[in-house]
């Protein structure tokens, strides 16, 4: 799910992978959708009305508790991410963002390593980074002993 500013840059609020659902607190709040959705991969959506998501949340109150957990979960991401956006160093941002991915989308221990599936773009985009700086982020994280750098790909 992404924004784009007046300049055109945009901004990730969010990548799905499989199993998980997106879109569903305009339905709570009846409003519009206030981002766009664009797919990065071949994938198969499914699509809910309204009054049947609403109807099955009535009828399987576990279903409810499911979706509060996953909303409750993206909230507190955007809490963190708003956080850092605005007063972090970069390097900061990014380790926070890797971070995250790990344990929470994830779900591997901190002391597992991740091999991070996203692009230096879309960390830059959901950081609110440039590329660039993303880049020379990432070199100074690895010389730090942060993260390592093989055949391209972040891992932390």
């Amino acid at each position: 799910m992404n924004n784009f500013n007046r300049d055109g840059k945009e901004f990730i609020q969010g990548i799905f992978y499989p199993d998980q659902s997106f879109g569903e607190p305009p339905l709570f709040a009846d409003v519009g959708y206030p981002a766009g959705a664009e797919t990065i991969t071949d994938v198969e959506i499914f699509r809910l009305p309204k009054d049947d998501f609403f109807d099955l949340l009535n009828k399987h109150p576990e279903a409810h508790f499911k979706i509060s957990e996953v909303l409750a979960s993206r909230l507190y991401y955007k809490a963190i991410m708003a956080s850092e956006i605005s007063s972090q160093d970069p390097e900061h941002r990014i380790v926070r963002l890797l971070d995250y991915t790990k344990t929470h989308i994830h779900k591997l221990d901190p002391k597992d390593v991740l091999e991070v599936d996203l692009t230096r773009q879309q960390i830059a985009d959901l950081t609110g980074l440039r590329v660039e700086t993303v880049i020379r982020a990432c070199k100074a994280l690895e010389k730090k002993g942060k993260i390592q750098i093989k055949a391209r790909k972040i891992l932390r």
